[in-house]
């Protein structure tokens, strides 16, 4: 029995040894470029710059609508997608912003309409999902909602 472990020891050993080749005499150089190249430009995002991130409307009267345009820029060194606007609530609607990629240096802008809902101060949040490094960015309004002027208290 002895032997047996012995000898099934001895060629594990040999057949474990035996295919030891030097694997970095297997990499090419046209691979390790074409990885560090990939490598390089994975790491590059577009940069989203707004011309403001927080638009204050003032006082609005109670069920006036109003409406704000945010500009904003690509000063990243790749091309920017937006792929989605949302609000935070249903009174406020973001609208008409392109879904073709923003070359670095270039402009564009998306308008958001609120509808004048709530009382005292409000704040609303709009969220860009969009393809910079962080995946999503976020703008806000605000304004101090009057009571509409033929309200009854």
């Amino acid at each position: 029995m002895k032997k047996l472990i012995l000898g099934l020891g001895v060629l594990s050993f040999i057949a474990l040894t035996s295919c030891k080749e030097d694997a970095s005499k297997k990499i090419e150089e046209v691979n390790v470029t074409a990885a560090a190249e990939r490598d390089e430009n994975a790491s590059k995002f577009p940069v989203i710059e707004f011309n403001e991130r927080e638009h204050d409307f003032g006082n609005i009267e109670k069920g006036v609508p109003v409406e704000t345009t945010f500009t904003y820029k690509n000063t990243g060194t790749a091309p920017l997608v937006v792929t989605d606007i949302k609000s935070s609530c249903g009174c406020t609607v973001p609208q008409d912003w392109s879904r073709e990629p923003l070359k670095p240096g270039d402009s564009s802008k998306f308008s958001v309409t609120f509808n004048g809902s709530g009382e005292n101060k409000i704040t609303k949040t709009i969220t860009l999902t969009a393809n910079t490094e962080k995946g999503t960015e976020e703008v806000k309004i605000t304004a101090f909602v009057k009571p509409a002027a033929n309200a009854v208290n």
